[in-house]
């Protein structure tokens, strides 16, 4: 069940960093109230995976590390933005590093 908490609260902060560009520098109310609380929903969420037994740091290595590689490709395919060799190779040191994190913690 750990896991669920956790997989949702990387979608829901996904979600929420995802519409960020849209708050124009957190100066339209309502895009900036849907993403406070995007990333309200998403802690409380993280929070709850670390209650029900995961370790706080793979939890939060997972959440940081997967929601970070998934902005990077929906802003490549939605937002136009380049998706350049430099960005591929260190989006796959951070997702390689969740993997070594994820298996030491779980010893």
């Amino acid at each position: 069940m750990p896991y669920v908490f956790l997989i949702v609260a990387i979608l829901v902060e996904v979600v929420g960093t995802s519409r960020l560009k849209s708050t124009e520098g957190l100066t339209h109310l309502w895009p900036t109230v849907a993403g406070l609380a995007s990333w309200g929903v998403s802690f409380v969420l993280l929070s709850l995976a670390i209650h029900r037994g995961m370790q706080v740091s793979v939890s939060y290595a997972l959440w940081s590390g997967l929601g970070t590689a998934l902005i990077v490709v929906i802003g490549a395919l939605f937002l136009h933005e380049p998706l350049t060799a430099a960005k591929a190779i260190g989006i796959a040191l951070v997702v390689a590093g969740v993997i070594v994190l994820n298996f030491g913690g779980a010893h």
